[in-house]
């Protein structure tokens, strides 16, 4: 056989000895590891032909195209396997490409997180290799506009950053009222840049508590840019609305096919005394077949998910085991469904600080 190739319209050919031609293969995916925390790495995957989908598998088993598409650079802290194949429009799929990954990573250990440090002695933005926005308005009739870093479109402004991380080694997530019915904040994610499929998952936070707040930590499949909301599932670990109750309160949440809204979110009482007004570190536990939500103490969450909470509903499909890992969101809303508009009584300027976002092993 002879290496020889041509672009014949959209066709790309090889020719065989017999003068017939044939489509091209699809260039192998290649498969990078970068260090993480403790031994922990974070995988990419890249292919080179032009209009590629990489198709993966991380239980060693043989990636098709019923396997996850690969959408985010994604933490091992395990032992697995990684396989994957490139499709891409008149190609031939191509071979596939593995890499074992033999780590033994002790229980409890942290293997990413973002400190949100600062020595700059000016606010600084957060972390481009981890941190990216979602700018979109008006969802779940929320009010405000979702500001970006270096945003200066009103009403956005540089001079008024809606998320930075401060001196003060926090990351700030500002809402503010800029002008009567205009409201501005920011949505933080990972999306694209970094995930992570089980583990134990953290965010000390300290948010703020006023009629029309709508503070949230939650995490969504990265598949959502394929199969889209709620199939991609959704994990809800800090959510609260409006001004303080007494008792306070927390809710934990999952959403998925044939279970959105609040059938599946359990509030978590804060002691009495304490507010959500202050510091608190609001976890989840992620293992096989289960979810768990705690605040403060890992060792009693207050509440569990399995698939057996989504039997017997109609069109229900269990999405947080399927190999995807998924991305973290961190946001302030104002307004929308739940909470309701702002009123006379709302506070702005108005913060939710995070110190951190961690990772352990479970």
């Amino acid at each position: 056989m002879r290496a020889a190739t041509l672009l014949c319209g959209l066709l790309v050919f090889g020719v065989g000895q017999s003068g017939n031609a044939y489509p091209a293969r699809a260039a192998a995916p290649t498969i990078a590891a970068t260090a993480a925390q403790n031994g922990a790495v974070i995988v990419s995957l890249a292919a080179t032909t032009p209009g590629s989908t990489i198709y993966y598998t991380v239980n060693g088993t043989t990636p098709g195209a019923s396997s996850q598409i690969y959408h985010t650079p994604f933490l091992v802290a395990s032992k697995l396997t990684v396989k994957a194949i490139a499709t891409a429009d008149d190609y031939v799929t191509s071979t596939i490409t593995s890499r074992k990954f033999d780590l033994r990573i002790p229980p409890g250990t942290l293997v990413w997180s973002d400190e949100f440090a600062n020595s700059t002695g000016a606010i600084a933005r957060p972390d481009p290799k981890i941190w990216t926005y979602d700018t979109r308005t008006n969802g779940n009739k929320e009010l405000e506009s979702n500001c970006a870093w270096g945003t200066n479109t009103p009403p956005c402004s540089t001079a008024r950053p809606s998320s930075y991380v401060g001196t003060d080694g926090y990351l700030h997530i500002v809402a503010e009222q800029p002008s009567a019915g205009v409201y501005t904040a920011a949505q933080l994610k990972t999306q694209g840049l970094f995930s992570f499929q089980y583990g134990r998952f953290e965010a000390r936070a300290l948010v703020p508590e006023s009629q029309g707040m709508w503070p949230a930590v939650w995490l969504m499949g990265n598949n959502i840019a394929t199969v889209n909301w709620p199939a991609c599932g959704e994990m809800d670990v800090l959510e609260r609305t409006n001004a303080p109750k007494s008792p306070d309160w927390n809710q934990g949440s999952i959403h998925g096919p044939g279970f959105i809204g609040p059938a599946l979110g359990e509030v978590y009482d804060f002691p009495s005394g304490q507010t959500a007004a202050s510091w608190h570190t609001y976890g989840m536990i992620w293992s096989p077949g289960n979810i768990s939500y705690y605040v403060d103490d890992p060792a009693h969450p207050y509440v569990t998910y399995s698939p057996e909470n989504i039997k017997g509903r109609s069109g229900a499909a269990w999405p947080f085991d399927d190999g995807q890992a998924n991305f973290i969101l961190l946001d302030l809303a104002i307004g929308g469904d739940w909470p309701g508009n702002p009123d006379s009584s709302t506070k702005f300027r108005a913060e939710m600080l995070v110190d951190y976002v961690r990772v352990y092993t479970n």
